[in-house]
Formats: C-alpha cells, sequence, structure tokens
C-alpha cells in the first residue's frame, strides 16, 4: 500500500476511538452508541464481533465517525457477500466504512485452518469481487509477522488486539511508516490497584484460553506463569490502562509514542443499566482529549 492510501484512513478515524462490545446490544442501543461518540468527538467506533450487516445501521444513524468492524470474522461472511455489502454501505455512505477482517482462533471455528492461507485467500476473493473492496478500506487483527506483512501488502494496516505499549512498537517497526496501526486498548477507570486489576482479569479471563493470544504473549516476554491464575500482575498491568484519568492518559501516549496512529479504547468494568457506558466514555473522551 502507498502512503496516500492510507493516509487517508488515519486522518478519518483521527487519534482516538473506542472499541465496543456491541453483541448484546439491541441495534437502537448500538446506534445510541455511536451518536454519543461521535458526539464526544471520538473518530472511531469499532464494533467488537461485527459484521457489514450490524454495521450498515450504526453508519446510517451518524453523520461523521468513522464505523468499523472489529471484527468480522472471515469465517463467518463469505467474501463474495461481504464485498457486495460494503459496495452498498459505500455507495450509501462514503468513505464511513472500514471493514475489519480477522482469522478468528481454532477454540472458536470448526474446521479452522491454515491462518495465513485462509486470510490471503479470503483477500484473492475481495479483490476479485465483482464490486472489490479495496485494500484501503480494510484492516486486519494482525498480531504475527506473518499476517502483519499482509496487513502492510493488502490492507490499510493492522488493528492488533490485547497487545503492549512494546508489543505496538514491534508492529510499527513490522508495518514501516505508512500502514495504519490502530491497537486496542483496555481501559479501568478505577484508582484502587486491587478493585482495578479484578476488573481487569475478569476481561482477561477468556481470552487466556485462545492460543493466538497467548502464543503472542510468550513471543512478547511473558512466561507461561505470567498466563496462569488470571494473569498476573505484570501482564495486566502491560495489557490494560487503569487507574484515575492522569495515569490512563499516561497509557495512551505510550502507545501513541510507540507508534500508534490510532488508539482504540476499551472501557471495562463501567457496567450501566441499558450497557451504554456514557459516563466512563465522557471521562475517557476528556482525558485523551478526543475533541482537540
Amino acid at each position: 500500500m502507498d502512503d496516500t492510501t492510507t493516509t487517508s484512513l488515519a486522518r478519518a478515524i483521527g487519534r482516538f476511538g473506542v472499541f465496543g462490545g456491541t453483541s448484546g446490544l439491541e441495534p437502537s442501543a448500538r446506534n445510541e452508541a455511536a451518536a454519543e461518540l461521535e458526539e464526544l468527538g471520538f473518530g472511531a467506533f469499532w464494533l467488537g464481533h461485527s459484521t457489514v450487516e450490524e454495521a450498515a445501521p450504526v453508519v446510517a444513524a451518524t453523520r461523521s465517525i468513522t464505523v468499523g468492524t472489529a471484527i468480522q470474522s472471515i469465517w463467518r461472511a463469505g467474501a463474495a457477500d461481504t464485498a457486495a455489502r460494503c459496495a452498498e454501505l459505500e455507495a450509501a455512505h462514503p468513505g464511513r466504512f472500514v471493514l475489519g477482517l480477522g482469522v478468528s482462533h481454532p477454540q472458536m471455528v470448526q474446521g479452522y485452518r491454515s491462518p495465513l492461507a485462509s486470510m490471503t485467500g479470503y483477500l484473492d476473493d475481495l479483490d476479485a469481487a465483482r464490486n472489490p473492496v479495496p485494500a484501503r478500506r480494510r484492516i486486519l487483527a494482525a498480531l504475527g509477522p506473518r499476517m502483519l506483512g499482509l496487513a502492510r501488502e493488502r490492507a490499510a494496516g493492522a488493528l492488533p488486539y490485547l497487545v503492549t505499549a512494546e508489543q505496538v512498537a514491534s508492529v510499527r517497526e513490522a508495518l514501516g511508516a505508512g500502514p495504519v496501526l490502530a491497537p486496542e486498548l483496555g481501559v479501568v477507570l478505577e484508582p484502587d490497584p486491587g478493585r482495578a486489576r479484578a476488573l481487569a482479569r475478569e476481561a482477561l479471563s477468556f481470552y487466556l484460553g485462545l492460543t493466538n493470544y497467548t502464543g503472542n504473549w510468550l513471543r512478547g516476554g511473558f512466561t507461561e506463569e505470567d498466563l496462569a491464575d488470571g494473569g498476573s500482575d505484570r501482564l495486566v498491568d502491560a495489557l490494560f490502562a487503569w487507574g484515575d484519568e492522569d495515569r490512563v492518559r499516561a497509557r495512551v501516549e505510550e502507545f501513541r509514542a510507540a507508534g500508534a496512529d490510532h488508539v482504540a479504547l476499551q472501557l471495562v468494568g463501567s457496567p450501566a443499566p441499558d450497557g451504554l457506558p456514557r459516563e466512563g466514555w465522557r471521562r475517557l473522551a476528556e482525558a485523551v482529549g478526543a475533541r482537540g
């Protein structure tokens, strides 16, 4: 990818976005969330475990925020259907949507097979579709070096999940200067260390059983002991930003200094009756200067 095609995406999503687990929300609540985040100044709303079909009404319900799937599993929707839906969405709302793709996990997909070959084939099919999805409008949930190579060569960049600042720096080196790097960062707005780590561990527990993540953490210098018993303090502190607004802001800036163009902030441990942690989003927006 050349720099001009990725610069437009980087500009559209801005410095900060929100990563939201939206699978439990009613469509109307998802749309409300997007409108709230747009008003707060965030540049992107990344819909957790979503598809283009689920993203389309969120785009239609907002005016300017970029909406992305984060991610759409390549096993969940075929490339031809995905390309057709992307074309419809682009025609209706030009430049408002980015297709985030990932290979999911062997623990979650029956018949899981070679992730690199499967993603390569999926991108080939997107390119060969009647209405191709341009590389500049897709981003990959890449962690390992070979998938990062695909993100560099055949997409606008990478959207890595559950990574440390040091791993962000490594991803930046692998991608080079041009592609967009938009890591997710879990945020716990809780100053008490014990309470904050407990909330982070609750969010982390599911992912400790997925080998794509555990393998990446082991490659990043953590040990099997770090992965045991819900995760060590060292692991939790590296993967999550917790504390008051000042401490969270400092951790976000670590990601930016490591080479992130955009940080997708995922609020953890801030329940709300309607599933929309509005007060937490407002605190986050103020902490990072989303409107700036």
